[in-house]
C-alpha cells in the first residue's frame, strides 16, 4: 500500500465473544494502518451485535449504504478479521457484501489475517475457508449451547421465559442454596447460578387452583372463567385483563404440575421459529413443586381433548373457517381465543400441524412454511429408513449395531455409518437441488445420503459418501453430479445392503 489512502474502520463486538472488544480491534487496525501509511477517516462500530446476519447491525448497514450511494470519502475498509465482517450462515452472503464494496471501488482489508486480500487465487481460497470456519464456529457453539441447555432441563433447572401466573423464579447457587426470588425482568448475574420455579404468592396459587377446579367441577368454559377473574379485578402476570386464551394457557401448561418442558419451539442461529413435535421436546417430570394436583391436571386435559374429539374433521374445519371470516387471519392465539373452538393444540393433533389445517380452510400465512411440513415428514420417515437399513443388512448376511443416543450404525464391527435424508428442492428454473447435512458431530466413516424424490414422499436414490472423501459439513447435489460422485450412487436400497454386508466395503469406497 502507498501513503495517502483514506480508509474507514469497521469493528464489531458480539455478545459471545468479549475478547474481541471494539477497542482492541481498533488498536490493531490503527497499527496496521500506521505501518502502511493509511489514514483512517471514518469509524463504523456495532457493539454487542451478532455476526450471524446483517439484521440489527446498523453500523454495517450504514457503511454499505455509504459505499453504494457514493457518499463514502474513503477507498478502503479495514476490518480486524473475517469473523468480524460476519459469521454469516451462508458464506456467499459475506462474499456478496464484500463484492458490493469492490464494485463501488472500495476494497476490504482484513488486518489480522495471514494473507493479503488481493484477489489472487490463494487469497480467494483462504477467504472461502475462513468464511466457512467463521460460520461453523457459530454452529458448533450453538450445538454445544443446545446440548448444555438440554442437560440443565433434565437436571430440573429452568431455561428462560417468564414463570407465569402463580409461579416465581428462584435463584440457586452452584451448591443449590437459595439466593432469593427473581423479580420480573431480573436476570442472574453469575453464569454458574441456576433457576428453578417455585409457587408464587398464596393468592395467585389459590387463583390457579380455583381456575382448575371451576373448569372441572363446575364445567365453566375458559371465557366465563376469564370474565369472573376480571370482575374480581384480578390481573394476569403481565398486568393485563384475563382472556379465554390466557385462561386456556394456564389450564394446559405442564409447569403447574411441576414438569419442566423445553424446546417446544426452536429458533437456531437467527433462523425461523420452528414448532417442534413432541418427540423433540426435552423434559424432566416433577422437577418443581406442583401448584396443581396431577389428577386434577390430567382431568382438565381429558376434558379439553374430548371437547375436540366430539367434533368431526369437517366440524373442526368449519369452526376454523368462521374464525378466519371473523378475524381475517389465523394463528394459534386466534384459535385459542375463539369461543366454542377446539384449542390450537387439538388442531395440531387432529390434522398433523396448524399449517395443514390452515391449508384445508384456504388460509395461506404470509410466509411459505411448506418446508416445515416437509421436514416434519422427513423426521417421521427417518427411523423407518434406519430400521429398514438394519433389517436389510442383516438379511444380506451382515451384522449391525445401533447406538441409541446417536443412531450411529456399526456394520460388521468394522465401520460406522449414518443415514441422512436430503430434501428435494426445486429452483425457479425447474432444476432440482439437494443439500446433504453431514453428521460431522459424530463423524461416521460412511454417510448414506438418501436423495428424496420430488414431493419428498419417497426416496429417489442413495449415495454412499466416505468420510475420507467428504470432509465438508454440507454437500450440495444436483440432478447429475459427475463421474466421481456417481460412483457412490445406488438406485435401490437392497444393492446398498449387499455392499454394506461385505467386509471390504471401505476398500470399494
Amino acid at each position: 500500500m502507498t501513503a495517502g489512502i483514506r480508509a474507514a474502520e469497521y469493528v464489531r463486538m458480539s455478545t459471545d465473544h468479549q475478547r474481541y472488544s471494539t477497542e482492541n480491534q481498533s488498536d490493531a487496525i490503527r497499527e496496521y494502518a500506521r505501518r502502511r501509511g493509511i489514514e483512517i477517516v471514518r469509524t463504523y462500530a456495532d457493539h454487542g451485535k451478532s455476526g450471524l446476519s446483517i439484521a440489527g447491525r446498523d453500523a454495517l448497514k450504514r457503511l454499505l449504504d455509504d459505499v453504494r450511494s457514493g457518499r463514502a470519502d474513503f477507498t478502503t475498509i479495514l476490518v480486524y478479521d473475517i469473523s468480524r465482517w460476519g459469521r454469516f450462515q451462508d458464506a456467499d452472503e459475506s462474499a456478496y457484501h464484500e463484492y458490493v464494496c469492490k464494485r463501488a471501488g472500495v476494497t476490504v482489508e482484513y488486518c489480522a489475517e495471514q494473507f493479503e486480500n488481493d484477489g489472487s487465487v490463494g487469497s480467494d481460497i483462504l477467504k472461502s475457508v475462513k468464511r466457512v470456519m467463521a460460520r461453523e464456529y457459530s454452529r458448533d457453539l450453538g450445538n454445544k449451547t443446545f446440548i448444555g441447555q438440554c442437560r440443565l432441563i433434565e437436571l430440573g433447572f429452568r431455561q428462560g421465559g417468564p414463570p407465569g401466573f402463580g409461579l416465581r423464579r428462584k435463584l440457586l447457587d452452584e451448591a443449590g442454596t437459595s439466593k432469593g426470588v427473581l423479580t420480573r425482568g431480573q436476570q442472574k448475574s453469575i453464569h454458574i447460578d441456576r433457576v428453578v420455579l417455585v409457587p408464587g404468592p398464596p393468592q395467585e396459587v389459590e387463583t390457579v387452583r380455583w381456575i382448575y377446579r371451576t373448569f372441572v367441577e363446575d364445567g365453566r368454559p375458559e371465557r366465563e372463567i376469564a370474565a369472573i377473574l376480571n370482575d374480581r379485578n384480578l390481573r394476569t402476570d403481565l398486568d393485563r385483563p384475563w382472556t379465554r386464551g390466557t385462561v386456556h394457557q394456564v389450564l394446559i401448561n405442564e409447569k403447574y404440575v411441576g414438569d419442566n418442558v423445553w424446546n417446544r419451539i426452536s429458533c437456531k442461529l437467527h433462523g425461523k421459529r420452528v414448532r417442534n413435535g413432541r418427540d423433540m421436546w426435552v423434559r424432566r417430570d416433577a422437577a418443581f413443586e406442583a401448584v396443581v394436583d396431577r389428577l386434577l391436571f390430567d382431568a382438565v386435559q381429558v376434558i379439553i381433548q374430548e371437547r375436540s374429539r366430539r367434533l368431526s374433521d369437517d366440524e373442526m374445519l368449519e369452526v376454523l373457517r368462521r374464525a378466519l371470516a371473523h378475524r381475517g387471519y389465523l394463528s394459534g392465539l386466534v384459535i385459542d381465543e375463539t369461543d366454542d373452538a377446539p384449542s390450537s393444540s387439538a388442531y395440531q393433533a387432529r390434522f398433523g400441524s396448524l399449517l395443514r389445517a390452515y391449508q384445508l380452510v384456504g388460509f395461506t400465512p404470509g410466509r411459505d412454511y411448506r418446508y416445515l411440513e416437509v421436514n416434519r415428514l422427513l423426521r417421521a420417515m427417518h427411523p423407518k429408513v434406519v430400521a429398514a437399513t438394519i433389517e436389510g443388512i442383516r438379511a444380506a448376511g451382515g451384522s449391525v449395531e445401533q447406538n441409541p443416543a446417536t443412531e450411529l450404525l456399526t456394520v460388521n464391527r468394522e465401520f460406522t455409518t449414518s443415514i441422512v435424508l436430503a430434501r428435494c428442492q426445486e429452483t425457479e428454473a425447474g432444476g432440482r437441488r439437494w443439500h446433504v447435512r453431514m453428521d460431522t458431530g459424530i463423524a461416521p466413516d460412511i454417510t448414506v445420503a438418501v436423495r428424496m424424490a420430488p414431493g419428498n414422499r419417497e426416496a429417489l436414490d442413495y449415495y454412499l459418501l466416505p468420510r475420507l472423501d467428504m470432509n465438508l459439513p454440507r454437500l450440495r447435489l444436483r440432478e447429475s453430479n459427475g463421474i466421481s460422485l456417481d460412483a457412490y450412487r445406488f438406485d435401490r436400497l437392497d444393492a446398498l445392503f449387499d455392499l454394506a454386508a461385505r467386509t471390504h466395503i471401505l476398500e470399494v469406497a
